[in-house]
Formats: C-alpha cells, sequence, structure tokens
C-alpha cells in the first residue's frame, strides 16, 4: 500500500529541494565521508581520533569534515587548538542508522 493509497499525500519537492536532497546522498555516498559520520554517531570527536579510527589521514579527513559541514551533515566545536566535530541533528543519525540496517537485512 503507498502512501497515497493509506490517504497520506505526499507533497511533491520543488526544483531547489531536489537539488539539496541529492547533494545530501551525494554527500553520503562517498565510503570515507559515510565511515566519519558512522565515527561520529557515538560522540563528539576531534580530527586526530577521527583520523585514528579511519586509517585516513589528518588531511583527508579535515578535507571531508569540511565537505560534510557545507553540507549540514556536521557541526565543529572548537576548545583551545582542536575542533570537536559531532552530527548535525537526529535527522543525520536517523539516515545513517537506516541505511546501515538496510544493508546489512
Amino acid at each position: 500500500m503507498s502512501d497515497t493509497e493509506a490517504g497520506t499525500k505526499i507533497r511533491k519537492p520543488d526544483p531547489e529541494e531536489l537539488l539539496s536532497l541529492a547533494e545530501l546522498f551525494h554527500q553520503m555516498s562517498d565510503a570515507t565521508r559515510l565511515g566519519l559520520l558512522i565515527c561520529l554517531q557515538g560522540k563528539e570527536t576531534c580530527v586526530c581520533e577521527l583520523a585514528d579510527n579511519s586509517d585516513v589521514s589528518v588531511s583527508a579527513v579535515s578535507h571531508q569534515l569540511r565537505s560534510l559541514r557545507t553540507a549540514r551533515l556536521v557541526t565543529g566545536r572548537r576548545e583551545g587548538r582542536h575542533i570537536y566535530y559531532s552530527l548535525a541533528d537526529d535527522h543525520v543519525r536517523a539516515l545513517v542508522s537506516i541505511g546501515l540496517e538496510h544493508v546489512r537485512e
């Protein structure tokens, strides 16, 4: 039964929303970026720790985090010389969790 059959109408996205959604999925389609998002599901983490946990250089992690930040998937908080990253919100957490659950079925 589709949503329209159940009586729930889905509002058709406008062209700008479609572009934003495509960019969201583009950001999440890279294995390195997706791995970083998964690492950030548990806790706020600094670049050095993310690099250690993902076997990617600090420079590469920083580059990928910049991309994720621009896409509003992660946020950063500065503490002294370090920036601690976390997922932007529960929507990001849910997208990653649901996607991972889907591929594990």
